[in-house]
């Protein structure tokens, strides 16, 4: 019997094809609950020191170091949830995120004294953790091997946009000013994290179980380029691969059970993958230039109106929000190595744009604000799907969450140790933290191009999930 050809894709699935959009069917609450934690965020963290001066007599400064201090407590406990993440997966993990966070939120209701909020805000830090080292996992489990980097970058748009909503609707309730108001906000924000936790943790084939029984994910089929004639060496073991990753070597992301053998002395001795965490440490620096610096620069060494700042910023997050998901169609067709590389490059470019502005005549001062924040805002979109995908790939799956537990704490002691260092570097000079940021956005590059290949001679094997790439032609796989 001849083999029937499948119908012509739908109308809708045309255009979220051409938008850069992973297949949405069968994914409402993985979407919901995304969308409604990304809500949830955007609500408290505009509001949430007003919220304490407001709503308990502690100073501004009292209230800042409490809920620094809380922030500080959860360092060390991505260690422990990576623990976590190997026993029970990463659907379990980020639902019970959201719940400890609801905790958290309700303790804030409650709180007058500066113990209190140090106590809530390291309950609120501890759920977000579990959130984000699971978010990750649980995105792969989800696209089941087929369009990650657009999973990866939808999920990011949708985060980016609730964000945004969530920061309006925080403004709204600070416009009002009442105590009250402030109160229902929260209350608001507790309901949103234990519906999204409820929603993550009925996710239907978010377990190895229920993923077997749907049978193995069918990539797209994509177009190749044949092999170089010149070489006749074999693909090293170990390489990532830029597109999907063919059914029967793809890696299980599910729930897995019982206490995996290995532990932390074996992610320290993968060097393949401590140099994706030290990559990354760049990105985490850069990620900090908003909030960190860019106001402080342009008011008090560029002498430009404070507007200009609400400018860069609204001009980064409608980028993020309308270009991620298209760039996301470009990237899955690209190594991810190579996709890291020009994220790093073009940060750098940006660091010395920003930095140049300095001796640029006053009327040029504006028009390099912008492009460097474009190229910016561009190395951003272009990091985040390699690096969240790579940090998962890239991890034996029987020690996958003590893995995300090291690629986390880049996150964590980078942005505890940015803020500090690059005003200190602004005190010592305008351009000293552009130099800085330009500088380890550069030594990156070489640490991100030994990610592809193990080195010559090794007898280790692969790590689970590192298959041989596919090279592929510029342009989308077939939808």
């Amino acid at each position: 019997m001849m083999p029937q050809h499948s119908s012509a894709p739908s109308a809708w699935r045309r255009i979220q094809s051409a938008w850069g959009l992973p297949d949405l069917a069968g994914k409402g609450r993985f979407v919901t609950a995304n969308l409604i934690d990304s809500l949830g965020n955007g609500l408290v963290t505009a509001f949430i020191v007003v919220f304490f001066v407001k709503t308990t007599s502690l100073s501004l400064v009292a209230v800042g170091a409490a809920l620094t201090a809380g922030q500080l407590l959860v360092l060390p406990f991505p260690l422990f949830i990576g623990r976590l993440l190997d026993t029970y997966g990463p659907r379990t993990v980020v639902a019970a995120g959201n719940w400890v966070s609801v905790a958290g939120f309700i303790g804030f209701l409650f709180s007058h004294a500066a113990w209190q909020i140090v106590l809530w805000q390291f309950v609120v830090q501890l759920g977000s953790t579990a959130f984000w080292m699971g978010s990750s996992p649980l995105t792969v489990l989800v696209a089941r091997g087929v369009e990650r980097a657009r999973w990866f970058g939808f999920v990011r748009a949708l985060r980016n946009v609730g964000v945004g909503f969530g920061g309006a609707a925080s403004a709204v309730a600070l416009s009002i000013g009442t105590v009250a108001g402030l109160r229902a906000v929260m209350v608001i924000n507790v309901v949103t994290f234990a519906v999204a936790g409820w929603l993550v943790i009925t996710l239907r084939g978010a377990d190895t179980s229920e993923a077997a029984a749907a049978g193995p994910a069918v990539p797209e089929p994509v177009e190749s380029k044949p092999a170089d004639p010149k070489s006749a060496e074999p693909i090293p073991a170990g390489l990532i691969p830029a597109g999907p990753i063919p059914a029967e070597l793809e890696q299980t992301t599910g729930e897995t059970t019982g206490e995996p053998s290995g532990g932390y002395r074996t992610v320290l001795k993968d060097t393949r993958y401590l140099r994706l965490v030290a990559t990354n440490i760049s990105f985490v620096f850069a990620s900090t230039v908003i909030t960190v610096l860019l106001a402080v620069y342009a008011a008090d060494n560029l002498d430009v109106g404070s507007w200009i700042v609400g400018v860069l910023i609204v001009l980064n997050t409608a980028m993020v929000a309308l270009l991620q998901t298209l760039a996301s169609r470009w990237i899955e067709a690209r190594r991810p190595v190579t996709v890291l590389v020009l994220a790093l490059l073009l940060n750098a470019a940006a660091f010395v744009v920003f930095g140049m502005l300095l001796v640029l005549p006053g009327w040029a001062v504006i028009a390099g604000l912008l492009i460097a924040m474009v190229l910016y805002t561009v190395a951003e979109i272009l990091s985040s799907p390699p690096t969240s995908e790579l940090s998962v790939v890239m991890a034996p799956e029987h020690l996958r969450g003590r893995y995300l537990a090291v690629y986390q704490l880049s996150w964590s002691v980078g942005s505890a140790v940015a803020p500090a260092l690059l005003t200190a570097l602004l005190e010592g000079g305008a351009a000293l933290p552009w130099v800085f940021l330009t500088a380890i956005s550069v030594l990156a590059v070489p640490l991100a191009l030994g990610l592809d290949r193990r080195p010559a001679g090794t007898s280790e094997a692969a790590p689970a999930g590192a298959v041989a790439p596919v090279e592929h032609l510029d342009g989308d796989p077939v939808g």
